[in-house]
């Protein structure tokens, strides 16, 4: 229910459930808001994304820049999903039009935005972090989730 008394269209209220899911798995140790040990935590172990890598999500979300990405933040990166941005955005990554942007497209459109440091390890960390594998990658749902941190 919103404040003006009407019902969320039932995808609006999906959409906001998924959102605070993806956070919930980001927010390791569930104090309501992801920080650099979160981001480790999540991709630690063999293949984890660089301190870089890490550095480069918070700043991207961390709009108040106090050093956590709190769920306001985490939404608001996703929020580009409304205005078309982000669509467009992932048909120039899905560069086979397959419906997925798998390693290839990632790694190209990374090294197209600058992030020239992106490891094989670090993209494969965030295609599974956006629930996809190495040789299916992740659907545009899945790439929302990539850059949301």
């Amino acid at each position: 229910m919103c404040p003006t008394g009407t019902a969320l269209r039932p995808e609006i209220a999906e959409s906001r459930s998924d959102l605070r899911s993806a956070f919930d798995v980001l927010d390791v140790d569930h104090d309501g808001k992801i920080s650099r040990d979160d981001l480790r935590k999540v991709y630690g172990g063999g293949g984890g994304a660089s301190e870089d890598v890490i550095g480069e999500m918070m700043t991207a979300a961390d709009s108040n820049e106090n050093g956590y990405v709190e769920y306001d933040e985490f939404e608001g990166v996703l929020e580009l999903r409304s205005n078309g941005a982000m669509e467009a955005a992932f048909r120039v990554m899905d560069r086979d039009g397959d419906g997925r942007v798998g390693h290839e497209d990632l790694k190209s459109y990374l090294k197209w935005a600058g992030f020239h440091d992106a490891s094989d390890e670090d993209i494969n960390a965030m295609i599974k972090l956006g629930g996809g594998d190495e040789t299916q990658g992740v659907t545009f749902d899945g790439l929302l989730k990539i850059l949301a941190v």
